[in-house]
């Protein structure tokens, strides 16, 4: 079995297709034992990869574009999740909310993840001809203070992740869902990347085995109504109630939040014009710029031509998934990030 390291920058429910694949023995069934570390902070995912103790990253796509020509060469190998798993909360009800109505008011928005949650949204409100400049965001503060705080009358709007969203409905009658990000179009919000420098054949087919594994677990997760695996569910995310996590995976089901390994050419395009009207980039990259679909595109292939998993096949490998946030299990850190 050849060892493959992971190190992501969350523990979120955007990546569940991954964390089935590792419970059901996926990627085992590659050849691959893939282990799954959690640095905190979050940016030392860069640090794995340059001491060489992981041999990929998943995260925002934003990073490895910013880095490109300036400090480090990143290429993105493949694409977990492709939609945005945000949501925005109001104070009573949503009902016949626009989103115009944000315009001049102020937005709570988490950014414990990195950037990427005030990257989305700003690039969503040029998207609608609003100006970004004329909203007022407090941005640099934990996620559960700023949930906190907003239920205690702080701004007008708070952004957070789906899961956290729901949660805090199903808790407090006074807040509703006022937009879920997951219906506004394609985006490549998490990928898997390293150092295109240290790139060799060998690694190669290691990516194009764990695009294997990762597409089944896709397709699995794609093929089931979540309320047949709510135990799972309740396993993976036991800090949230499991009603939230079974409705809000069937909503990402719904809204195409898992598609393929391969980066979505027009969602790429998207957030390149997103970054460049950030600053992040000078100008947008072009897609084989910095992704080489390669490992992804012949795992699509090999995946296609073999038999599905068996449906009534039970979890393999549950006992022994345990990704580690700084040497403590992931589900029990409660990290949930953008």
């Amino acid at each position: 079995m050849q060892p493959f390291n992971l190190t992501a920058t969350g523990y979120n429910l955007n990546y569940l297709p991954e964390y089935i694949a590792l419970r059901h023995g996926f990627f085992r069934d590659q050849g691959l034992d893939v282990k799954v570390t959690i640095p905190v902070p979050w940016d030392h995912v860069l640090d794995h990869l340059a001491e060489g103790s992981a041999h990929m990253a998943l995260g925002g796509i934003w990073v490895p574009s910013m880095y490109r020509d300036r400090v480090q060469h990143y290429t993105v190998f493949a694409q977990i999740a492709n939609r945005c798993p945000l949501a925005v909360l109001k104070r009573g009800s949503a009902d016949g909310f626009k989103l115009t109505d944000m315009a001049g008011s102020t937005v709570l928005m988490k950014s414990g993840g990195g950037a990427s949650v005030g990257l989305f949204f700003k690039m969503l409100l040029r998207e609608q001809g609003i100006d970004a400049r004329g909203v007022d965001y407090v941005q640099d503060l934990d996620g559960i203070m700023l949930g906190n705080l907003f239920q205690g009358g702080m701004g007008d709007y708070f952004i957070t992740d789906n899961l956290s969203a729901l949660a805090m409905v199903a808790r407090n009658p006074n807040v509703s869902i006022a937009m879920e990000m997951v219906e506004q179009g394609d985006i490549p919000w998490s990928v898997y990347y390293r150092e295109t420098a240290t790139i060799t054949p060998e690694l190669l087919d290691a990516e194009q085995r764990f695009c294997v594994g990762l597409a089944k677990g896709i397709q699995w997760v794609m093929d089931r109504d979540a309320e047949t695996f709510r135990d799972e569910l309740a396993e993976l995310f036991p800090n949230v109630p499991v009603e939230v996590a079974v409705r809000v995976t069937n909503d990402f089901r719904r809204n195409a939040m898992w598609t393929s390994t391969s980066v979505s050419r027009n969602g790429f395009e998207r957030w390149q014009l997103g970054l460049r009207d950030a600053r992040l980039v000078k100008e947008p990259l072009a897609y084989e710029e910095i992704v080489n679909d390669a490992p992804a595109s012949a795992a699509q292939a090999i995946h296609q031509s073999t038999t599905t998993a068996d449906a009534s096949l039970p979890a393999k490998e549950s006992a022994t998934y345990k990704p580690l946030v700084n040497g403590t299990p992931a589900s029990k850190a409660q990290t949930v990030l953008g």
